[in-house]
């Protein structure tokens, strides 16, 4: 029986990896060299690994790494579908990898080696800016602007927006942070959903949007703002400088932004932040709610998460965040802008919602919710009625 045993391991051993381990290690071969062409920007290198419509598409952005690692491979004669992780940083921005599913079509070539015939987002994988497109590339002093579908200059104007949202950012954000932005800008609302993975209906009139880790450490990867090509054009200049402070603001404050922290005070901090230099009234920034108050429908509460569904009602969503603005432009009136701040970075810190703003209300401000809501409620009359 020993003996048997162990004839049994030697013709396991000699037989060689089974069949489907060895095309896993042949297409992460492929893989490997497809990754060093991109970095090496050699167009010649990568045409040998299979299709290279990934290539020119994506040859202006500005890498530091970019890798795949194979997950699974499904073949069928001389062909092969695989599904791989890919990651990749952009130079100057990501301190961490960006990760995203990707399946790969194969087949075997002339040399009966396997090529990349298509390289696409998984299935419940968002779209890359260079799925959708040839990208174009804007360097500005503290951003960086990759586009779909847009002219150069138009690139270049965003990069002036966001270099001046970065510095208006630190003003009132203290602590430290990249100081630094990707702001990604698509052809169209259809391919700002394609970026997120979501249907356009839930984005319909909403000017950008940020994508990121809240909670997450110096190894997070840099934050990317997305813009809606379609609302955005509709702003005037400053509409728009608004809207890239306010987006910027998430990416500054994302480190002490957690499941702790309510929608209101994460979006009305970065409305406050995005109108904080600009010369508009209270009326004129929050028209939805100022018209409510003036027909005498005062709210009773501050917004609920819910009540910021892109999907939902479009008045109700405007008056979420114009309450949740006033909210925090009252702590910045009453308290100072220090201790929104210091408020801002006390509700995070707690490791759950129960409790947190309760918590830092007593510690920070002093007060209780329910004494906030009454002055709040006194402040949207004294401003809006």
């Amino acid at each position: 029986m020993v003996a048997l045993c162990l004839l049994l391991v030697a013709l396991v051993a000699c037989g060689g990896p089974p069949a489907a381990d060895s095309a896993r290690a042949e297409v992460q071969s492929l893989l490997d060299r497809r990754a060093r062409a991109v970095l090496d920007r050699d167009p010649v290198a990568y045409a040998r690994t299979g299709d290279r419509t990934g290539y020119d598409r994506l040859s202006a952005v500005p890498l530091a790494d970019w890798s795949y690692r194979v997950t699974a491979v499904r073949r069928s004669g001389d062909t092969a579908t695989a599904q791989a992780d890919l990651s990749y940083r952009v130079r100057g921005h990501d301190r961490a990898p960006v990760t995203t599913a990707r399946t790969l079509r194969l087949s075997r070539g002339a040399d009966d080696r396997w090529i990349v015939d298509s390289d696409r987002p998984a299935r419940k994988a968002g779209q890359q800016l260079w799925d959708q497109g040839t990208v174009r590339v804007a360097r500005g002093e503290r951003s960086l602007v990759l586009g779909v579908g847009r002219p150069s200059d138009q690139l270049r104007d965003y990069a002036e927006l966001a270099d001046r949202a970065v510095p208006a950012v630190s003003d009132a954000w203290d602590r430290p942070w990249p100081r630094r932005v990707v702001v990604l800008v698509p052809e169209s609302l259809q391919g700002m959903a394609g970026l997120l993975n979501s249907p356009a209906s839930s984005y319909r009139g909403i000017a950008a949007v940020t994508t990121g880790e809240t909670g997450t450490g110096r190894r997070a990867p840099a934050d990317r703002v997305i813009v809606n090509p379609d609302a955005f054009g509709l702003l005037g200049d400053s509409g728009r400088r608004v809207v890239l402070t306010h987006e910027t603001t998430h990416v500054a404050t994302r480190a002490h932004t957690t499941a702790a922290t309510p929608l209101w005070l994460s979006e009305g901090f970065a409305d406050w932040v995005g109108y904080r230099s600009g010369a508009r009234t209270p009326a004129e920034a929050a028209p939805e709610l100022a018209y409510a108050v003036g027909r005498g429908d005062l709210p009773t509460a501050l917004p609920a998460d819910e009540d910021f569904g892109f999907s939902g009602d479009a008045d109700r969503l405007a008056r979420a965040y114009e309450s949740g603005w006033l909210a925090c432009r009252l702590i910045a009136d009453r308290w100072g802008e220090d201790r929104l701040g210091e408020f801002y970075r006390a509700v995070g810190a707690h490791d759950r919602r129960e409790g947190a703003v309760e918590s830092a209300m007593k510690s920070v401000l002093g007060t209780t919710p329910e004494a906030f809501t009454a002055q709040w409620r006194d402040y949207l009359r004294a401003e809006l009625g």
